[in-house]
């Protein structure tokens, strides 16, 4: 993850449609919310993000020489078979790409053949890593839990850690806003602790649509567009 190209996935691939986007660094909030800036930093997210791109590949590369000693840049040493979805996605492919060339410097060597079908493989071992994107549906204060809990109906990797379940239960009664971004950094120094899962980016909207077409109102959540479907008219 510390050779994970973040930093030029958004460059190159999210802000030539969204030129304001950023580097996502919580895993339980977005930019813009109100508490992301009182998570990020204190959730253990600097370990990802400190120093430049090249340092961080360089200390991930001398993580792996400890267990792969002839290791280099380009030596492949680390199999690593990746899950990133349908061969015909090419913002996907594309960052596919940029991954696999990005950890060939810390000595991987990333299989990033596409998968058709790919989100029935999800929970399947014979991948060692997956990227994907979550779809918020609601705001609740508990809707990241399924992702991380032990029994979470979206705990695919099979991740089972006593004290973020304790965290994550204790958010299923109403609490002051000021306790929720408490347990949030808690939960996410344990994550990223146990490196787990890195937030990327937020996908861009691109929203087109007949000027004389009345009541289209994109919203952050699924389904974005057309949530309110039955207010458009002519």
């Amino acid at each position: 993850m510390l050779a994970y190209p973040r930093e030029e996935i958004v460059e190159k691939l999210i802000k030539p449609i969204n030129s304001s986007a950023t580097v996502v660094n919580s895993l339980f909030t977005l930019p813009g919310e109100a508490a992301y800036s009182k998570i990020v930093g204190p959730n253990g997210v600097s370990k990802y993000t400190a120093g430049t791109q090249e340092k961080r590949t360089a200390t991930a590369l001398a993580l792996v020489k400890k267990y792969y000693p002839t290791a280099k840049a380009g030596s492949g040493s680390v199999k690593v078979k990746l899950l990133w979805g349908q061969p015909n996605n090419s913002r996907r492919a594309s960052e596919a790409a940029l991954v696999k060339a990005a950890l060939a410097k810390a000595g991987f060597d990333v299989n990033t053949t596409g998968t058709s079908g790919w989100s029935g493989f999800l929970d399947d071992n014979s991948f060692d890593a997956q990227f994907f994107a979550w779809c918020p549906s609601s705001v609740t204060q508990t809707g990241t839990n399924a992702n991380f809990q032990s029994d979470g109906g979206n705990n695919f990797l099979g991740y089972d850690n006593p004290a973020l379940d304790k965290i994550l239960h204790s958010l299923e009664v109403k609490l002051p806003d000021a306790q929720i971004t408490a347990k949030y950094i808690q939960a996410e120094r344990l994550l990223m602790a146990d490196a787990i899962s890195l937030p990327i980016f937020a996908h861009p909207a691109a929203t087109a649509v007949n000027s004389d077409l009345v009541g289209v109102k994109p919203a952050p959540l699924t389904p974005n567009l057309v949530w309110n479907y039955w207010e458009w008219h002519y």
